[in-house]
């Protein structure tokens, strides 16, 4: 990578963890589609995302917690079968030609969460309900595998499922999904250490202050009343034009 590009994803980077950070989300979705855009190869972009999901989601989860925003009874359900999952799916080496289209199904995935029509959630307490065990168990363990295979930390995912069912607050939900992301994309980079070497720490050198620049101004920005309609349906194309080129280019 040159230069230019490097320093032009970091900036991409930044305002995608920016957005992401202020629902609770660590941005993987977005680092990858970013990575996509620019034809980065998957060895490349998986270690990457990670690395830069902890990163931001370390600092929401910090941001979200200290405002009272996070529950242990709805994180720890899902959790407990996500991780070990997690670092599975990071040891799995997924050819191209099955990766490519999963990723991109992640990436429409995430699009559609971004410009969907939210429901009413309704205010519920920690003591007013919780997620079934029956439910939270093999959901975690299946986002968990997903999140480690493709380099996302599974918030995405997760947060519909919580906010749909009504099991916490939205302001709790983005705390969970903060907590919640960080501790699979530990677990899918720990499954990832013979491939460290892929990592482009030169270039990382770059993007992770550009994220942890855009995660400390979308944390706080989350604490905060604020209509990002607009923003999320252009990240939405992003996502959408970076899935149609990882199906385009199956063949390469």
């Amino acid at each position: 990578m040159t230069v230019p590009i490097i320093l032009t994803i970091a900036v991409l980077i930044g305002a995608s963890a920016a957005l992401y950070s202020s629902v609770g989300h660590g941005g993987g979705s977005g680092y990858l589609a970013i990575m996509a855009l620019f034809a980065l190869p998957a060895t490349v972009m998986r270690p990457s995302a990670l690395v830069l999901n902890i990163v931001v989601a370390s600092i929401a989860l910090v941001t979200f917690a200290r405002h009272g925003n996070f529950s242990w009874r709805v994180f720890w359900p899902f959790a407990v079968t996500a991780i070990p999952l997690a670092y599975v799916g990071g040891t799995l080496h997924v050819p191209g030609i099955i990766h490519k289209p999963l990723l991109a199904a992640v990436l429409l995935f995430s699009a559609v969460q971004l410009v969907r029509r939210r429901p009413p959630v309704p205010e519920v307490t920690d003591a007013d309900r919780r997620p079934p065990l029956a439910i939270a168990l093999p959901a975690g363990a299946l986002i968990g595998l997903l999140a480690g295979v493709t380099g996302v930390g599974g918030g995405i995912f997760l947060s519909p499922v919580l906010l749909f069912r009504g099991w916490a607050p939205v302001k709790t939900i983005s705390g969970v999904a903060a907590a919640f992301i960080l501790v699979n994309s530990v677990a899918g980079l720990a499954g990832q250490l013979s491939a460290l070497h892929d990592v482009p720490w030169g270039a990382l050198v770059w993007w992770v202050p550009a994220a942890v620049l855009g995660g400390l101004i979308g944390s706080r920005i989350g604490s905060r009343a604020t209509d990002r309609r607009t923003i999320y349906r252009l990240l939405a194309a992003v996502l959408i034009v970076a899935a149609a080129k990882m199906l385009l280019t199956l063949g390469s």
